[in-house]
């Protein structure tokens, strides 16, 4: 609702509708109640708008979003604002985003907090902003300015948006007070020139320059979003037509996206990744119900890259930071790389780095009173133990203990402790202060206690959390093991590199996995493969084997290891680089002659593959694993394993996530597929289709949302 009052002269109208009071159909009606009683009142001579608790509107309510619309539209609200008689100040706290700000471009004043944040993130949902912010922003901040904004849907701070000229003042303290004098001091005053929608919008002399430079930009960055490149042709009505038109063109393109597949599978992320944050242990145990241990002071062990963004991310958070490392050479490259890395991070928030915020130590013992210790050694299982062992001897009782560790046995690790319960895994992704996601790993022993510690600790450090179960890769490293493996099966069979990596980044992602490969470095995944002893070298001709166990193994990036070409940073991968460290890949004739003999030495027969072919086999069998997650209760439901692709693996948004993605296809599209593949290559398992896949398609390829009650059938007939 939108609650009326009168201060004097002002007519003062709230809007209430907890946590960011979103534009519901209550708080619609609500404003439109207010401001005809302030319109309507004589001694009402001007009017604010703000927010109850600090925030002044989060934008729409997306649960309407998909239902049938009540109350009154927002646009001829925004309008009536607008059209007041009596000016009408926005006063901005807390955010506006969406369509809060464009209730706020509707105003003829806007004065913002100092620590507000304002922005039109409807791109990231599939839309565009359809309340006018297409054809207001650009008249009041600029072409570029506002393309930038819309099609980004970045926030920017009260800073800088009363730089770009979208707020009229900046306000450290008591906002409330001073939109009050501000109204007052206005009241009477001519209000033509402060209705945006009247406003020629400023073009520059290079419009058409302009547009072909941001639809390029577009066109490297959305990989295959749509709403971009609608937000794009909204902005370019705005500058090419009057406002009534551009609205028009505003009202057509956002039917286009509302109903279209992207925006329902950006509003599904939306969604899965509040869904996420509510999970129950098998035990039924709920670790969002559990009350968190408290954490005042941690360590890092390890300061390798993983250990230094995870010191980083938490000094930033505002936990004083024990990091420890053995050795001297790392000690000493860790602390210039995290002072550095500490530097940057708060030249871009503004604020002053936390040098002081790390202590610094050789000696494992200098973690004995902190509440909680992150390991990020290397990957290696015996070395973890000695390390786990030495934290149970040394850290005080009711200390938690997480590990790292992308893929090893935590309960494993949880068996060397005295207090295997307070023992979780916390996976995160590098670089570990910049990506959104962590993997919460629970073991058989792992109390709800200690979950809920890890949780809450990732939820301060900003991450997206899931919970998850204890098994070799956890959810996101076990599906891109049969992703991987498929991709280089593929190379055997007559595919190239650039063929795989282009049918990848077309579907969306930023990167192909072997362009990936090359970044993050060929060796690495060598080191731990030859740690599990799969990595065995062949006979002296160098004829690695192409079997492992009786399944099908490839050993392509063994042998292009054995080369020294361990990608960008040697300046060879499965591309070849300029100079090593550079990161323009270009096509390697050696590397299609050197797939070529491996062929011939095999007696493998190349075919032609098309990137159908690669985005089935690759996808497809990374969807599978998945739905043997869901089976194995690896992942409590198939909106985990979505956030977890979506934040950590850069699985495009607008397909929702693999298990949202084949629903979409069409599960028994995606199981007829498997079994053609699966035909095909008998010694691949990964392509056999799971139990699972087959129930779900024979119970009427439910949708996401009832997956579980499907699932639960299954579990309870066991």
């Amino acid at each position: 609702m939108a609650q009326f009052g009168v201060l004097g002269s002002v007519g003062v109208i709230t809007l209430q509708n907890p946590p960011v009071n979103a534009l519901s159909a209550p708080v619609r009606q609500g404003i439109v109640d207010a401001l005809n009683r302030a319109l309507n009142e004589p001694k009402v001579k001007s009017v604010v708008i703000f927010g109850q608790n600090g925030v002044f509107c989060g934008g729409a309510d997306i649960k309407e979003f998909g239902t049938k619309m009540s109350g009154p539209p927002l646009v001829p609200i925004i309008h009536m604002i607008e059209a007041s008689h009596k000016p009408v100040v926005a006063v901005i706290e807390g955010s506006a985003f969406g369509g809060g700000l464009e209730v706020a471009l509707g105003c003829h004043y806007r004065i913002a907090h100092s620590k507000a944040r304002l922005g039109l993130p409807e791109v990231t949902l599939g839309l565009l902003p359809a309340a006018a912010g297409t054809q207001r922003l650009p008249r009041l901040i600029g072409i570029p300015a506002a393309l930038n904004l819309i099609t980004t849907g970045r926030h920017v701070t009260a800073a800088e948006a009363l730089q770009l000229g979208l707020v009229d003042q900046v306000i450290d303290h008591n906002i409330i007070v001073s939109a009050m004098r501000f109204s007052q001091r206005v009241a009477g005053q001519p209000l033509d020139s402060r209705r945006i929608s009247t406003y020629p919008c400023p073009c520059p002399s290079d419009l058409d320059a302009v547009f072909e430079e941001v639809m390029r930009n577009v066109c490297r960055s959305a990989r295959g979003a749509v709403a971009p490149f609608k937000c794009v042709e909204a902005v370019r009505a705005a500058a090419t037509m009057p406002y009534a038109e551009g609205m028009e063109v505003e009202s057509k393109l956002m039917a286009t996206l509302m109903n279209s597949e992207q925006a329902r599978a950006m509003q599904y992320c939306f969604f899965a990744q509040r869904a996420a944050a509510k999970w129950s242990m098998p035990s039924g145990a709920r670790w969002d119900t559990s009350k968190p241990l408290p954490v005042h002071r941690v360590a890092v062990i390890g300061l390798g890259t993983m250990g230094r963004g995870i010191a980083v991310a938490l000094a930033q958070t505002g936990f004083p930071v024990v990091a420890v490392e053995t050795q001297e050479k790392q000690m000493i490259d860790a602390k210039q790389a995290i002072s550095g890395m500490l530097e940057r991070g708060a030249k871009r928030r503004g604020v002053a780095p936390r040098l002081d915020g790390i202590s610094y130590s050789k000696d494992i013992q200098a973690v004995a009173e902190v509440d909680l210790v992150i390991e990020a050694v290397f990957e290696d299982m015996s070395l973890k133990k000695k390390v786990f062992q030495q934290l149970s001897a040394i850290c005080r009782p009711g200390a938690l203990l997480c590990t790292n560790t992308s893929s090893l046995d935590v309960d494993h690790l949880a068996s060397q402790t005295r207090n295997p319960e307070l023992v979780v895994g916390m996976h995160f992704f590098s670089p570990a202060h910049v990506m959104k996601l962590l993997e919460v790993v629970y073991g058989p022993r792992s109390s709800p206690q200690a979950v809920a510690t890890a949780m809450q600790l990732g939820k301060k450090m900003g991450k997206v959390n899931v919970a998850v179960g204890n098994c070799s890769g956890f959810v996101g490293n076990r599906m891109l093991k049969p992703y991987t493996e498929q991709a280089f099966f593929m190379l055997e069979e007559g595919a190239t590199p650039e063929l795989v990596d282009r049918a990848l980044e077309e579907f969306g992602f930023a990167m192909g996995l072997f362009r990936m490969s090359d970044l993050a470095g060929l060796d690495v995944g060598w080191k731990v493969r030859k740690e599990e002893r799969l990595a065995k070298r062949g006979s002296e001709a160098g004829q690695a084997p192409r079997v492992r166990g009786g399944c099908r193994y490839s050993p392509l990036g063994d042998l292009l290891c054995e080369q020294g070409r361990f990608g960008e940073k040697t300046g060879r991968g499965w591309y070849r680089y300029d100079k090593p460290g550079g990161r323009v890949a270009k096509s390697d004739p050696w590397v299609h002659s050197f797939l070529e003999d491996y062929r011939v030495q095999r007696g493998l027969v190349a075919r032609p593959i098309d990137q159908q072919e690669v985005l089935e086999r690759c996808l497809y069998a990374l969807i599978n694993e998945g739905f043997r997650i869901l089976e194995d209760r690896i992942a409590a439901k198939p909106e985990d394993i979505d956030v977890i692709y979506v934040f950590g693996y850069s699985w495009p948004r607008h397909r929702g996530g693999p298990m949202f993605y084949a629903s979409m296809v069409g599960l028994p599209k995606v199981l007829e597929r498997l079994e053609y593949y699966y035909q095909a290559h008998p010694d691949i398992p990964h392509l056999q289709p799971c139990n699972l896949l087959r129930r779900l398609v024979a119970s009427g390829s439910p949708p996401v949302h009832k997956w579980s009650e499907v699932i639960h059938k299954l579990h309870s007939h066991l």
